[in-house]
């Protein structure tokens, strides 16, 4: 059976993660952020998202870097939790959710992409979804090709997302107002108040949606060169890039548009863009421009997740705990071709929906049957699994791994309760999913 190759390095995994993490979600939940924190202080939402990022990230790093194949979640649960007979629910728990997490997150990013496109030209509803489903396949079709070539072309995208962002940050350094962006309320130095850490756990979840994407390199992870050293380090890199880019994205553009402005807004970074401009006219192309930049980001962003997703079905199948057919390599293109057919085709009727409905729960599932979980099985591997070399240990081991999987916890519980609850329930359907279609065999 054809193989994957090991092709990208350190520039193309870092690439990777950078255009995954950077889509369309910034420049969207940027207004809610400010909505949900109730003034121009998100820096302390991207703060704490950074810390819990930088986290999660290391616990990551450390199991990537042990198990540095392709499925990445599904693999590190499986290994991890295997010498407590747990190891095959747990896997099958991974797969589960990625039944609703990938479709989710693969039309969550063609929707935004619609959305945004609404700023160059408004459109009727249906053609809104069309659209936002012929993203997804053009999406698809870039990525039936060989990993040297996804590879360049990721490196191709992170250019392109760099200048878009950058263009934002440098244009904003020479109009905003410091003192405007800084005009944080009387709350916001109330550290003591409940209602300032719920607001911050509140945005913090759109900060982690916007953050999402730094542990895409271990999706991959059986394509990457080098992979013990060059997942951690592209994590990282990756990870504070890209906070930093956001932290001074969201600084401009708040120190020039008022935030009681941006949190009504939809399309601010080309609202921002425009306002740069004296000429109404000069300002409306200059907007145009922006937006058509902001299109391209969104799709490297599906691009890349696309991409990472497809590798977990494939890495389940082939060690036989999925459907078979979805092991299947292209032996030309040397790419899951039916894992990543299938990941399209599914995410389609998900275009459908607003990304509102899509992004909600997005997170709190992910917290409740997967993010705690490996929290947990980078202290279980290390300690239970002495057969399993550990090339990478994280910085201050194991407290990175606590302090992800109380601040995972605390997102979760400071969510909506009707997340919550869905996301219980979705755990117990998985649970007995499990029993009755694999242990009742």
């Amino acid at each position: 059976m054809t193989e994957l190759k090991r092709a990208m390095g350190l520039l193309e995994a870092t690439a990777t993660n950078v255009i995954s993490m950077v889509g369309v979600g910034p420049f969207l939940t940027i207004p809610f952020m400010v909505a949900a924190m109730n003034g121009p202080h998100v820096i302390y939402a991207w703060i704490a998202g950074l810390v819990l990022a930088l986290a999660d990230g290391l616990v990551y790093a450390q199991l990537g870097a042990a198990l540095p194949g392709s499925g990445g979640g599904y693999l590190y649960l499986r290994e991890a939790f295997k010498p407590f007979g747990l190891g095959g629910l747990m896997a099958f728990l991974f797969i589960f959710q990625t039944i609703l997490v990938a479709p989710l997150s693969v039309a969550g990013g063609a929707v935004g992409f619609a959305d945004y496109l609404q700023f160059v030209r408004p459109v009727a509803p249906l053609t809104h979804h069309l659209i936002a489903a012929l993203v997804c396949v053009v999406s698809t079709a870039l990525l039936w090709r060989n990993i040297e070539d996804i590879g360049r072309l990721a490196v191709a995208m992170l250019v392109v997302v760099l200048i878009t962002v950058g263009w934002v940050i440098v244009a904003g350094l020479f109009s905003f107002s410091p003192a405007q962006a800084f005009d944080f309320p009387s709350l916001a130095y109330d550290f003591g108040s409940t209602n300032l850490w719920l607001s911050i756990g509140a945005a913090s979840v759109l900060a982690m949606y916007s953050y999402g994407g730094y542990n895409q390199v271990c999706n991959i992870g059986g394509e990457i060169k080098d992979a013990e050293r060059t997942i951690p380090r592209s994590i990282v890199l990756s990870t504070c890039l890209v906070a930093t880019l956001y932290m001074l994205m969201t600084i401009v553009i708040v120190g020039m548009i008022p935030w009681e402005e941006v949190r009504e807004s939809r399309t601010v970074a080309s609202a921002f863009i425009e306002r740069t401009f004296s000429d109404p006219q000069a300002g409306r192309m200059a907007g145009i421009a922006m937006t058509t930049l902001i299109l391209f980001v969104a799709a490297s962003s599906l691009y890349a997740t696309i991409l990472g997703y497809s590798r977990i079905p494939y890495a389940a199948a082939k060690d036989g705990d999925f459907f078979r057919v979805f092991a299947h390599v292209h032996p030309k293109k040397q790419c899951p071709d039916v894992s990543l057919a299938t990941i399209a085709v599914i995410s389609i009727p998900f275009c459908f929906f607003t990304l509102g409905q899509l992004v909600s729960w997005l997170i709190q599932v992910q917290v409740l049957l997967r993010f705690i979980w490996q929290c947990a099985a980078v202290i279980l591997l290390r300690r239970y699994r002495p057969d399993i070399p550990q090339p990478f240990t994280m910085w201050l081991y194991p407290w990175p791994a606590i302090l992800s999987g109380a601040l995972w916890l605390f997102i979760f519980l400071t969510g909506p309760w009707e997340g919550i609850v869905f996301s219980v329930a979705f755990l117990l359907a998985g649970v007995a999913a499990y029993r009755l279609f694999v242990q009742g065999k």
